[in-house]
């Protein structure tokens, strides 16, 4: 690539000697496709993490607020599920609590393929929309929060090791759809791993081995990222930057209403098509926040 660099140095200089247009938009429209090579390849080494070619896994929760947040939490529930089928990745819903009147109070998603970790791990935080409320009959603006988790998938215990003795393991009755079975046998799984209090369910299957199978496999990926988590802290410590995960240190603003823009607050990345980003189009964001953790002097 450096040497194709050079290459177009001398054409353009060339170019500009003899005032030559034609070869001038050829020099142009091969400098702005080596610079689309530079930047994937750049973007290649900044997926460089331990886990960045994993799967990943993205548990989404509704804040507090009630129907206005169970809708968002369904909102980026969607723009996850796009962005995995803008990128080829196989999504599959493993868990999912509906809303009381709309929307969910939580999901989780398995999405696979390549980088999926890598690429999505820059979601991980709290979300917040402002929007005029269409559940609201005098049409006043909401402010609504919902947190994404994302965690590198864990097909075997090779990176986390999980005692038996350390779950306690309840079967019940599945809520959801699926039947007259789903609802009369008791299916469903929610395990609890005692030392770290971590609780996951799954309900989705029609049997309590498979609803099991899932269960553990989002076990495995949340004991990951808490030891992801531990590490990240240690270094931020190090380094004096530590702020806490709480609801105010929200990474994303998406406003609908006075104005439209979505804003990355780490990074400072905005668009004004938030269409478009809850459709799932997140590159230009992920491309932002990769960049931003290694140099963060450059930011746009």
């Amino acid at each position: 690539m450096r040497a194709e660099a050079d290459d177009l140095l001398e054409l353009l200089a060339l170019a500009e000697a003899v005032n030559d247009q034609t070869l001038l938009d050829e020099v142009s429209a091969s400098a702005d496709a080596l610079d689309g090579r530079v930047r994937r390849h750049e973007l290649d080494l900044l997926l460089g993490g331990p886990y960045a070619d994993h799967n990943a896994i993205v548990g989404i929760h509704a804040g507090a607020g009630g129907t206005e947040s169970q809708d968002w939490a369904e909102m980026l529930l969607r723009m996850y599920l796009r962005f995995a089928q803008r990128r080829n990745y196989k999504a599959e819903i493993l868990e999912q609590s509906a809303g009381e009147e709309a929307g969910i109070k939580s999901a989780t998603v398995s999405i696979a393929g390549p980088f999926a970790y890598g690429y999505l791990e820059s979601e991980r935080g709290v979300h917040r929309l402002v929007r005029l409320s269409p559940f609201d009959s005098a049409k006043r603006r909401h402010t609504s929060f919902a947190l994404a988790e994302v965690m590198p998938e864990v097909e075997q215990d090779l990176e986390v090791t999980i005692d038996d003795k350390d779950l306690k393991i309840d079967t019940y009755r599945s809520t959801g759809a699926g039947g007259q079975h789903v609802n009369k046998t008791d299916s469903a799984v929610r395990i609890t791993h005692l030392p770290s209090g971590i609780v996951v369910t799954c309900q989705n299957e029609r049997s309590q081995i498979q609803n099991r199978e899932v269960a553990m496999r989002i076990l495995r990926s949340r004991l990951l990222e808490r030891q992801i988590e531990a590490q990240e802290e240690a270094a931020r410590q190090i380094r004096g930057d530590h702020v806490a995960a709480g609801w105010g240190n929200q990474i994303r603003s998406y406003v609908l209403h006075p104005y439209t823009m979505v804003k990355d607050h780490r990074t400072d990345h905005e668009t004004g098509n938030t269409g478009a980003v809850l459709d799932g189009d997140l590159d230009d964001f992920i491309d932002a926040y990769l960049r931003f953790r290694i140099d963060p002097d450059s930011s746009s």
